[in-house]
C-alpha cells in the first residue's frame, strides 16, 4: 500500500519559488540539494519544486506553458475569509497573479485563484459547512 504522496512541480528559479511559497506562509526547504520541499496542510502533503531540466528528465516530455494551458489546479483550505483575503494579497504582493479575485460560490464557498511564479494554479477556499446544501 502506499505510504506517501507528493507532487512534483518544474520552476523556472527555484530559490525565487521558495521565496514565493513561504512569503505565503508555506514550510519550504531545500535540505536534498537542488530542489525545493514545500509542506503543505495537516497531513504535510509534499510538493516538490524541480528546476525544469530536471523535472523533464523525469517526465521524458516538455513542460506545458503555463500562460497558454493548465495542467492542474492545487486546491488548499482557508479557515475564514479573512484568510482568503490575506493569502490573496500576500500572493500578489510576492509576485503572483490573481485571475480569480476573492468572492462568493454557490452561497457556501469563499475562494480566490492565484497563479505562483511559473503559472501554476491555485485555489484558496473557505468553506461554510453550516451553509453548504444537504444532498
Amino acid at each position: 500500500m502506499t505510504k506517501q504522496f507528493w507532487i512534483n512541480l518544474p520552476v523556472n528559479d527555484v530559490a525565487k519559488s521558495k521565496e514565493f511559497f513561504t512569503k505565503l506562509g508555506f514550510t519550504c526547504s531545500t535540505k536534498h540539494g537542488g530542489f525545493a520541499e514545500l509542506t503543505i496542510g495537516d497531513n504535510n502533503v509534499q510538493v516538490m519544486l524541480f528546476p525544469e531540466s530536471t523535472f523533464m528528465n523525469f517526465t521524458s516530455n516538455e513542460i506545458i506553458d503555463t500562460k497558454k494551458s493548465t495542467e492542474v489546479l492545487f486546491s488548499i483550505d482557508a479557515e475564514s475569509r479573512e484568510e482568503v483575503d490575506n493569502m490573496a494579497k500576500t500572493a500578489e504582493d510576492a509576485g503572483g497573479t490573481i485571475f480569480g479575485k476573492p468572492g462568493e460560490s454557490q452561497g457556501w464557498m469563499y475562494g480566490c485563484v492565484f497563479a505562483d511564479l511559473d503559472g501554476h494554479r491555485w485555489n484558496v477556499l473557505y468553506m461554510d459547512m453550516d451553509k453548504m446544501p444537504k444532498a
